[in-house]
């Protein structure tokens, strides 16, 4: 009678084990945003009046929440729009900024430590000249991406799984979301302070028509480095 030997059963890897916990925590974080209780939380009128309670320390307060609900998912459009609109134009524009940035540079190093290894068993030799041009364009490639608008928090933890470097990553992010973030705050920001002089006919001065004229011309302003661009 033959013995039959038993093959050992293989263990899953290092790489793929993390990669599970990074997929947990996607998922997790969109439901929790979006299925939980916590949605009724993060509401514009929420969030004001939390950081209304904060005095002093609300801007370091509404720069952290901007870091964490990036890394969320939860909509920029919201988080910048409450900075403008509670801080103003300008000191919100800098909250903002710092909040994105720091957002930002969490969620890479979520993707890089979680995703990275498992990420590089996929790529074949036609993606890893791909993955090489990255790591050598780091800096225009991350820039450009973030013109063009390219959908923020996905990038964030996309880029980590790929083999940019973080210098390059986190100066292209800090110029690329510049123009938009200002456009974006001075308008809101603008209007907040009409609405709130209660004087109307300032709907006609010079700053509004030129803080409207900044946000149509951001629309466009994808359009414009594909054309110099060539593509």
């Amino acid at each position: 009678m033959e013995e039959t030997t038993q093959q050992p059963t293989k263990k899953p890897s290092k790489a793929m084990f993390k990669a599970i916990i990074f997929g947990a925590f996607i998922a997790g974080a969109i439901s929790l945003i979006r299925f939980t209780p916590v949605k009724n939380y993060l509401t514009a009128e929420a969030l004001g009046l939390f950081l209304e309670t904060a005095g002093l320390w609300a801007p370091v307060v509404y720069m952290a929440i901007y870091a964490v609900g990036v890394c969320l998912f939860l909509p920029g459009t919201l988080l910048t729009g409450l900075g403008a609109a509670i801080f103003g134009a300008y000191w919100g524009f800098l909250y903002v900024w710092i909040g994105a940035m720091m957002g930002s540079s969490a969620a890479f190093f979520i993707g890089r430590t979680l995703g990275r290894e498992f990420a590089a068993t996929l790529i074949g030799d036609k993606l890893k000249k791909y993955d090489d041009a990255i790591e050598r364009n780091g800096f225009a490639t991350v820039l450009y991406l973030r013109l063009v608008y390219f959908p923020f928090t996905p990038m964030n933890f996309g880029m980590g799984l790929t083999k940019v470097r973080f210098r390059d990553y986190i100066s292209g992010t800090g110029l690329g979301i510049i123009v938009g973030t200002f456009i974006f705050t001075f308008f809101i920001g603008t209007l907040k302070d009409v609405w709130a002089s209660g004087n109307w006919g300032e709907l006609i001065s010079f700053k509004v028509f030129f803080s409207i004229g900044l946000f149509i011309f951001s629309f466009f302003i994808p359009k414009i480095i594909k054309k110099i661009k060539g593509e």
